[in-house]
């Protein structure tokens, strides 16, 4: 096992947040895989989604993904289609300790509607997709991880302390 840890989980679920403070009270580096995605590419995830479509996307994510498990001692945040791939699901299984940031549909929502960079709840019924989204990726984020959290009625800070014992535990 590396000193890798890999935050999963629906978008909203917090991966980049909870990451970043988790990176810094571990002295870990923290990388977000769709940021990187857009600083590799010069261009945001929407843009890369209407050129090349997801199929496109979940290419360039696992090449990134890959990437970044092969070096040591990071917190990633991964996007939340991630897992849809086998291929990233053993990477990560295998590079690292994973964790499922889990929230509720309701939670999720309430965190994403407002925010136009999210391709996926483009549609006309966002809450409808993050429902579809949960069933189908749900159980994959389980089968790998190896911790679940729960985000939903926390503080950042509170979910990172939980975590640090989580992770000390294993």
């Amino acid at each position: 096992m590396t000193s890798n840890i890999f935050l999963v989980g629906l978008m909203g679920a917090g991966k980049t947040t909870v990451g970043k403070l988790l990176a810094k009270h571990l002295n870990k580096t923290f990388f977000d895989s769709d940021q990187e995605i857009e600083r590799r590419t010069g261009v945001n995830i929407p843009l890369i989604f209407e050129i090349e479509g997801e199929p496109g996307f979940r290419s360039r994510e696992s090449g990134v993904i890959a990437d970044l498990a092969n070096m040591d001692n990071i917190v990633l945040a991964t996007g939340g289609g991630a897992i849809l791939n086998a291929q990233n699901r053993e990477v990560l299984s295998q590079r690292g300790t994973v964790i499922y940031l889990r929230a509720t549909v309701d939670d999720l929502w309430q965190r994403t509607r407002h925010d136009k960079n999210r391709p996926l709840l483009q549609t006309q019924d966002p809450q409808e997709k993050l429902k579809e989204l949960f069933a189908l990726r749900d159980p994959l984020y389980r089968e790998i991880a190896d911790i679940i959290i729960d985000t939903s009625k926390q503080s950042v800070q509170n979910l990172v302390h939980q975590l640090e014992e989580k992770l000390a535990q294993l």
